[in-house]
C-alpha cells in the first residue's frame, strides 16, 4: 500500500528519489479522501520550489485541495498527461499518477520525510 522507494509527508505527497531528481505526487490515502480527482492545475517547467510551498491544485467530486511540495529544487517536469486524465491519480497513484519531477536542491533532506513504515503509522493515527 505504501511503496518502500518513497518518502511521504504528513500532508500525504510523496517523493521517490533518483540521483538529483525527485518525482512528486500524493498517496494512495490522500486520492481516497478526495473521491474522484476531475482537475489538476500544476507548475510550468523552470519553477523554484520551497519544501512545504504549495505548487498546484487537486480537484476532485468532493473538494479543492493545495498541492505541497515534499522538497524544495526547480520543476523539471509536470505530468501533462496527467492534467488531461486525471484519473490516473485515483488509479495509480504512485505510478502514471505522478506529479511533477523536481532537481533537488538539497538531496540530503529527503532523509527527514517518513519512510513507508513511519507513514503508515501516521494514517493509521489520523484514521483513529
Amino acid at each position: 500500500m505504501y511503496p518502500e522507494d518513497l518518502r511521504f509527508t504528513k500532508d500525504h505527497e510523496w517523493v521517490r528519489v533518483a540521483g538529483d531528481r525527485g518525482t512528486v505526487g500524493i498517496t494512495d490515502y490522500a486520492q481516497k479522501q478526495l473521491g474522484d480527482v476531475v482537475f489538476l492545475e500544476l507548475p510550468d517547467a523552470g519553477r523554484a520550489l520551497k519544501a512545504g510551498e504549495n505548487f498546484g491544485t487537486v480537484e476532485s467530486v468532493k473538494a479543492v485541495s493545495e498541492l505541497l511540495s515534499p522538497v524544495a529544487g526547480e520543476v523539471v517536469e509536470a505530468n501533462a498527461a496527467l492534467v488531461k486524465g486525471p484519473e490516473a491519480v485515483n488509479t495509480d497513484p504512485y505510478g502514471a499518477g505522478w506529479m511533477l519531477v523536481v532537481k533537488l536542491a538539497e538531496p540530503a533532506a529527503v532523509a527527514a520525510l517518513m519512510d513507508a513504515a513511519a507513514y503508515k503509522a501516521f494514517v493509521e493515527s489520523e484514521s483513529k
